[in-house]
């Protein structure tokens, strides 16, 4: 039998083999604090036997809530799942009407919250719930905290309990349902067991740079209720590294300093604000040190992986590594080589130039209903190239559908949706998920993903966008005529115009504009963007701050049957559409 099949055999694992002192470490009051792997195994055992003297049965959901990753969360995760019950992670930013959807449609009947922000909005929901306590990891006067649960637990007597409930846990039984962020109608769960996250974690191991001369430190800040980040928390875990938990996005660079991480995650969204502080810098700077900057810059976005640019490159590069980009590096603590890099698709310019600045990021691929792991890069082994998801890792097979559409295979695809066998069957193919990307596989065995076989599409946050939403609000404009929204991997929405020009000539003539009336003229108009602006204005007014047009474009020519815009039935050929304002769109995200 295998020493790992289940989740909760991490810990246990690296007590045996690889026990460290600072298995996971959190700052409390401006102070670090540590906690071994044998006081992490302690205190999940004591929250394990309370959990039992509540009642708690196999089977029963448990949601956690936290604002913060923090090591309260690893304990609780280990105590909740060795006695056979679920935690249910929730995402925190969420509404409180969201919380009682998920709450309920899971049928959890404790929950763990982090902080006074997240208990108000349980508060607001619990009386309509099932919640029988709530439990709280900061210390809110009238609240119980989950120390109490180290308390009730004290007493060991019940342990064998729990022991035997641990051995009951087959590694195909349900471990937790994650609900992803809903962009038509609620949220789906999706049914994950303990070998499917399990396989993907030791799947995705030997993908994992350590350091082999000592400790290898990890800073973690991607929220842990995504099964990306869990699955990496898993992974250290077996690795045996030291876990610093961030005290938040904003405290990034004050933390990597203060730890000297080796290894993070991170989406490409941050990539891109930290490279846009690092440029908005350099604005300030003048004469020598401005050039030179640039420079190096320019050198970082020409970088290929292993030296293929030729030796004069990578003499020119060592320069402008010791003069510039060892800045860059300081600032995150000296000691960054490697970042791993999901949710959304990442710039390739923002690849190299990392990459050229010794911090390598490696993409990978993966959805919740995978685990999440399909294929990531590595730079040893020539496993790393730009613009690609890396290599799919072992026992996950990716086969593209006739339409190229990615196919899924292997132990991490989920056990289905919860409560919805209609929409899991709608899903799978035999034993294949239907991942709803295009993608292709190279020559060398590297997958690209080429595009969503649907149009709804992830900015480079992570945020989905529903661009139809926004183009049939959008088009009640008398000024608009068509509109395409874009975005995708990129850091914002945005738009591609096509205006009325009919209307559009008759506004010009009654204000009496002095516009050539020519459709380059009025689409080059400073007044016509004005007052375009105002339409976008207040459609922006109906959408999350995250959805809404923070740019456009307004394109000189009507969009047509017969110059390839739309089809026949007048829906928009989006991908001719970019492809054929490629100036704009550039115009629009790199000015």
């Amino acid at each position: 039998m295998k020493e790992i099949t289940r989740l909760f055999d991490f810990p246990y694992y690296q007590l045996k083999h690889k026990p460290n002192d600072a298995a996971l470490v959190t700052k409390y009051n401006g102070k670090w604090v540590k906690t071994s792997t044998q006081e992490y195994l302690d205190k999940a055992n004591a929250v394990s036997r309370a959990l039992l003297k509540l009642g708690v049965k196999k089977n029963d959901k448990i949601a956690v809530i936290s604002t913060n990753n923090r090591t309260e969360w690893n304990i609780v995760d280990i105590g909740i799942l060795q006695v056979g019950a679920q935690n249910i992670p929730i995402y925190p930013t969420i509404c409180a009407e969201d919380y009682e959807y998920v709450i309920n449609h899971s049928e959890s009947i404790y929950c763990f919250v982090s902080d006074v922000e997240v208990l108000e909005k349980v508060n607001k929901i619990k009386q309509h719930t099932n919640i029988k306590e709530i439990y709280t990891f900061d210390h809110i006067e009238g609240y119980k905290h989950y120390s109490e649960l180290f308390e009730l637990g004290k007493d060991t007597s019940n342990q064998e309990a729990v022991e035997a409930r641990k051995e009951a846990v087959e590694p195909n039984d349900l471990a937790t349902i994650i609900y992803t962020s809903g962009t038509t109608g609620k949220p789906k769960g999706v049914m994950l067991s303990h070998w499917n996250i399990t396989s993907n974690v030791l799947d995705s191991s030997p993908r994992v740079p350590l350091k082999e001369d000592g400790e290898t430190r990890i800073l973690s800040f991607l929220p842990i209720c995504h099964i990306f980040e869990r699955v990496l928390i898993y992974v250290y875990q077996y690795a045996g590294t030291s876990i610093y938990y961030a005290e938040g996005l904003d405290k990034i660079g004050d933390n990597a300093k203060e730890i000297n991480p080796d290894m993070m995650s991170v989406v490409p969204r941050l990539l891109e604000k930290v490279y846009d502080k690092i440029m908005d810098k350099a604005q300030d700077l003048s004469g020598l040190k401005k050039a030179l900057f640039f420079w190096a810059v320019g050198l970082g976005e020409q970088w290929e992986p292993y030296g293929k640019n030729g030796a004069w490159y990578e003499f020119k590069l060592k320069i402008a590594n010791a003069l510039i980009f060892s800045k860059w590096r300081a600032a995150l603590g000296g000691n960054l080589g490697t970042m791993v890099s999901g949710s959304a698709a990442l710039q390739p310019r923002l690849a190299r130039i990392f990459g050229a600045a010794k911090m390598q990021v490696m993409e990978g691929y993966g959805l919740t209903e995978t685990s999440p792991v399909v294929s990531v890069g590595k730079y040893a082994n020539n496993m790393y190239k730009v613009g690609t998801v890396g290599i799919p890792i072992a026992n996950v097979e990716v086969k593209i559908a006739e339409d190229g559409e990615l196919l899924i295979k292997g132990p991490n695809v989920m056990l289905g949706y919860f409560k919805d066998p209609e929409k899991t069957a709608s899903v799978m193919t035999g034993d294949y998920f239907h991942t709803g990307d295009k993608g292709e596989i190279d020559a060398d065995g590297f997958l690209k993903i080429t595009g969503r076989k649907k149009e709804m599409f992830k900015t480079s946050g992570g945020k989905y966008i529903i661009p139809t939403l926004l183009e049939n609000q959008l088009k009640q404009s008398r000024f608009i005529e068509q509109v395409m929204v874009i975005g995708e991997g990129e850091k914002m929405p945005a738009a591609l115009i096509q205006p009325n020009f009919d209307f559009l000539y008759e506004w010009i003539e009654r204000k009496k504009h002095n516009i050539e009336n020519t459709m380059d003229a009025m689409a080059s108009s400073e007044i016509v963007q004005q007052r375009i602006q105002k339409e976008v204005d207040t459609c922006n007014k109906k959408f999350g701050k995250w959805e809404q047009i923070k740019k456009f474009e307004i394109t000189p020519q009507i969009w047509s049957i017969d110059d390839g815009h739309l089809t026949p039935t007048m829906k928009m050929k989006r991908d001719v559409i970019k492809n054929m304002y490629t100036v704009l769109v550039e115009r629009i995200y790199r000015p």
